[in-house]
């Protein structure tokens, strides 16, 4: 059976990465976007010509309704849901905690904590009614230990947040056979900084980081790969860092 692959915020930056990935090792690959169209349509038209099984669905996943959507779609372009990365994050606009407005607040936590539960829980249902042990990762981020003060302290804690349920979940589906496992990205050169208001901020961070630099999309995606894998079959519950040592 075709190992199919739901990826959120697969649209752009490490989620992209994630889907080309997956496409290039050989899974059916549905990836959901929020607005970019333009994005979503040619990385679907890439992998395709490629030969590659990708579907592209646009929707919010901390959006029930939306969610159940994304998978039934999912499911009857590629076949049933094998696997899940819960990639799709925002972080707001980069400043004091203080000045931050609420509907920000609302908005970062509704994406960034509800929707990788919400997708969690659709996946399990159906893969308790197939019988199916399937694997979850969920995106994190450094911020979750870090706590990125003056720039994103509403982000660090959801992502401390998508920890806390990983390890928990994991915990409690693990006799089943499922397994649920979390990557914590240090500073990636993505477009999640231009969109926090700091494009620069890569550049200007790279030297707080061990290593010496920020880290590429692929590099993040390689480590989400090999969670997903066979290597990785006595892995669960585990948070991975790849953050260049931070």
């Amino acid at each position: 059976m075709t190992d199919v692959l739901l990826v959120t915020g697969g649209g752009r930056g490490i989620g992209a990465a994630i889907v080309r990935m997956a496409a290039a090792r050989g899974y059916a690959v549905c990836f959901s976007y929020v607005r970019d169209d333009d994005a979503a349509a040619a990385l679907m038209d890439t992998l395709r010509a490629t030969g590659a099984a990708v579907q592209a669905v646009r929707g919010d996943v901390f959006d029930e309704t939306d969610v159940a959507a994304l998978f039934e779609r999912c499911e009857t372009a590629l076949g049933p849901v094998t696997a899940l990365v819960a990639n799709a994050g925002i972080t707001g606009r980069i400043g004091p905690f203080a000045a931050l407005d609420r509907a920000v607040l609302r908005r970062t936590v509704d994406v960034n904590v509800i929707a990788p539960m919400l997708c969690a829980q659709e996946a399990l249902r159906r893969w308790e009614a197939r019988g199916h042990a399937g694997r979850i990762v969920n995106v994190s981020s450094v911020a979750a230990t870090l706590g990125a003060p003056g720039e994103y302290v509403h982000y660090a804690a959801t992502k401390a947040a998508v920890e806390a349920f990983t390890v928990g979940l994991a915990k409690e589906v693990a006799a089943s056979g499922v397994r649920v496992n979390a990557v914590s990205p240090g500073t990636v050169a993505t477009e999640i900084h231009a969109a926090g208001g700091d494009p620069d901020r890569p550049r200007r961070v790279a030297s707080r980081i061990p290593m010496g630099r920020v880290g590429e999309a692929d590099e993040i995606a390689g480590a989400v790969l090999w969670l997903l894998g066979p290597e990785a079959s006595y892995v669960t519950g585990a948070v991975l860092r790849v953050s260049g040592g931070l």
